[in-house]
Formats: C-alpha cells, sequence, structure tokens
C-alpha cells in the first residue's frame, strides 16, 4: 500500500513537470512569431497608439512656427543618429532602423519635394522606385505581395555611412491650456551625401518620414551620447523629444516660401538672421510675462557691462551691483524731491486761500449783535 502511494506521487510530480516544460515551449514559440526575420520586433496598435503624440487643436494654440533644420552628424551630440555604422551588439543607427520599416512596409514615406512638404496618400512614395534611384540593390521577400510589398536588403548594401546629414520639421507652439511654449520634431529625411564623381559630395535628400511613425519602433534603441559616459541613459525618441539634438535654421515658413539662404546671401547676415530667430522662439514665451527682481537687475548689470566695453573701460568684480543699487538710490531721491516739491506747492497754495478768506472780526460780531437786538423787541 506504501508503494502504491510513492507510485502515485511521482506519477503526479512527473505529468506536472511535463506541463510546465510545455508551457514555457509555447511561449518561446510565440514570442519567436512575434518577431521578424530580420531581428525587427512587432508592434502592437496600443503600443503605437501610447507614443504617438496628437497635435493640439487650433483653438488652443495661440501662436506657432514652423522651422526648419540640418542636423549635422559630426556636430554637438547628432553622432549618437549616425553610429554605429553597421549593426552589431550594440543596435543600429537611425537609418538602418527607417530603412528595414520601409522593406517591412511598416511605415510610410513621403516625397522630397523642394519648397514645400505634403504629407497625403497621394505623395507616399514606392520603395521600389525610392531603393532604384538611389542605387541600393534589394530583393523581394518572401511572403510580398502587390498590395503589401516587402523587400530584403542585406546590410552592406545600405548606404548609412553616407547619411551624413538629417532635415528636420520642428513646430513651436504656445499653448494657452498650459500658458507654456514647446517645440516638437514633425518629421525628418535623410541626407544621402554620395560622390559625383569629380571629387564633388552632393547631398541628396531622400524622403520624409514622421516622427510619430517611427517613434515606437526607435524608442527601443539606446544610445550613449557621452564618450566619458558609456551608460545607454537615453532612446533616440528621447533623444528628439528632448531636443538633444545640434542644428542649424535653414528656413522658416513665410508666404514668400524661401530658405534663408535666398533671402540672405551674405554669410555674416545669414548668421545674424538665424541668432534672431533662435533668440525670438526661445523669448517668446518669457517676453508675456513681467520680468522679476533679478532679471532686471541682471539686464541692467548686462547694461552697463556693455556700455564699458564699447567706451574701452573694464569693469571689476561687484561694480555692476554697485551700480545697480546706485540707480536705485538715484531713482528713490528724485522721487522724495519731487514729492517734496509738490506737498511745497500745496501748503503755499493753502496759505493763500486763508489769507483771501480772512474778514474782519469786528464787523461780524457788531452786525450779529444788532440783529438779536431787534429780534428781542418785537
Amino acid at each position: 500500500m506504501k508503494y502504491l502511494k510513492y507510485i502515485v506521487l511521482g506519477l503526479i510530480v512527473a505529468f506536472a513537470a511535463a506541463g510546465a516544460t510545455a508551457q514555457v515551449v509555447k511561449k518561446n514559440d510565440g514570442d519567436r512569431r512575434d518577431k521578424k526575420d530580420d531581428g525587427s520586433v512587432k508592434v502592437s496598435d496600443r503600443q503605437q497608439a501610447f507614443y504617438e503624440q496628437r497635435e493640439p487643436s487650433e483653438a488652443d494654440l495661440q501662436w506657432t512656427k514652423v522651422v526648419y533644420r540640418i542636423l549635422d552628424l559630426t556636430k554637438g551630440k547628432n553622432p549618437a543618429l549616425y553610429y554605429p555604422e553597421e549593426p552589431n551588439e550594440d543596435g543600429q543607427s537611425m537609418f538602418f532602423i527607417i530603412m528595414r520599416l520601409l522593406a517591412n512596409n511598416q511605415i510610410s514615406a513621403y516625397e522630397y519635394l523642394d519648397g514645400r512638404e505634403m504629407f497625403t496618400d497621394e505623395y507616399k512614395i514606392k520603395v521600389s522606385e525610392m531603393l532604384d534611384r538611389f542605387h541600393v540593390l534589394f530583393s523581394e521577400a518572401k511572403g510580398s505581395t502587390e498590395k503589401n510589398p516587402k523587400y530584403a536588403i542585406e546590410d552592406a548594401d545600405i548606404p548609412g555611412s553616407e547619411i551624413l546629414s538629417y532635415f528636420i520639421i520642428e513646430k513651436w507652439e504656445f499653448d494657452t491650456r498650459t500658458n507654456a511654449m514647446r517645440s516638437r520634431v514633425d518629421a525628418l529625411c535623410p541626407v544621402l551625401h554620395r560622390d559625383d564623381g569629380y571629387g564633388n559630395v552632393i547631398p541628396f535628400p531622400m524622403f520624409w518620414v514622421k516622427l510619430n511613425d517611427i517613434r515606437p519602433y526607435i524608442a527601443q534603441q539606446y544610445i550613449f551620447t557621452d564618450d566619458d559616459n558609456n551608460l545607454t541613459r537615453y532612446n533616440l525618441d528621447d533623444f528628439f523629444k528632448l531636443n538633444m539634438y545640434t542644428g542649424d535654421i535653414y528656413k522658416v515658413k513665410s508666404l514668400r516660401n524661401k530658405t534663408l539662404m535666398e533671402l540672405y546671401p551674405d554669410s555674416v547676415a545669414l548668421q545674424h538672421a538665424r541668432d534672431s530667430i533662435e533668440e525670438r522662439l526661445h523669448r517668446f514665451d518669457k517676453n508675456l510675462w513681467a520680468p522679476s527682481r533679478e532679471e532686471l537687475q541682471a539686464q541692467v548689470e548686462a547694461k552697463r557691462k556693455l556700455e564699458a566695453e564699447q567706451s574701452g573701460e573694464t569693469l571689476e568684480e561687484g561694480e555692476g551691483e554697485t551700480a545697480v543699487q546706485e540707480e536705485k538710490k538715484d531713482s528713490g531721491k528724485s522721487v522724495k524731491t519731487k514729492r517734496g516739491s509738490n506737498s511745497d506747492n500745496k501748503d503755499n497754495k493753502k496759505k493763500n486761500n486763508k489769507k483771501k478768506v480772512q474778514k474782519p472780526k469786528e464787523n461780524k460780531s457788531s452786525q450779529g449783535g444788532g440783529r438779536s437786538v431787534r429780534n428781542r423787541k418785537r
């Protein structure tokens, strides 16, 4: 009887272990089905909606400005978009992610039109035509159909090393709900820099991609933006969301629809126009409110230093603060003298009025006494 109990317990343990291993295998199979052949992971509709930034309503916007920038991938923290040149254990570059998504027909790209951008179905590009135009080798992938075309591209055939810059469309918006200014990247365009055969490197803008479409995918690629710290604290989505990039303004949306280089051919005037636009964008919301006391002091000190530099003088430390205090004292004195003069004038006017009103008391008393006697007799 004892042996029968041990046999039953052994069978129960064996069945439980078999069920657990079956569940584990089933989960792993599901994970393998969720992954693509090229290693990219599917994104659900819920995840897409989570990363999507909804454009604010025009009723909530008080002011907006559309700015076009060029990101040089050799400046500032922009190399984070360029490296690694080929996929490795650290991940893949921004352009590799975009090309894989286009090859798998997971996102849409739009034609680069010189002077205007149209993000409608009419201007969607055909991936095969774009690959032929830029001489990228490809073949049809498994499961490709006429309605859902897919392409296979080798890593060596993707011209990631020739993408040396990006164009981005940046929108600055003042929201009346939060009473704050914010900027967001709406779309980006990879720019291919290729030799024309005569030693001249010519930039070729390839296509526009909406940032909302690729945000769930680039959020999975972590990067490090500092050579001294190799911790991957940010992802590519944070790179754009936190405005970690460095880029020069080359165009502002206007009625004439011209670039700054067309409006300002001189390099000095061009840089001055860029700086003035940057300053206006960053100070727009600050100019809506009255400055604080510290800001006023800083303005006076800056003005004092500028005047000293123009006159050739040198201000020592603390002279700016003393200048601010002196100006305050002078302003206080001027106010007091004005008040004093007004008060003196008022006192003089009162004295003169009193002198004019005074009358002899004797006449009043005599007249009053006569009237009282007559009244008594009556």
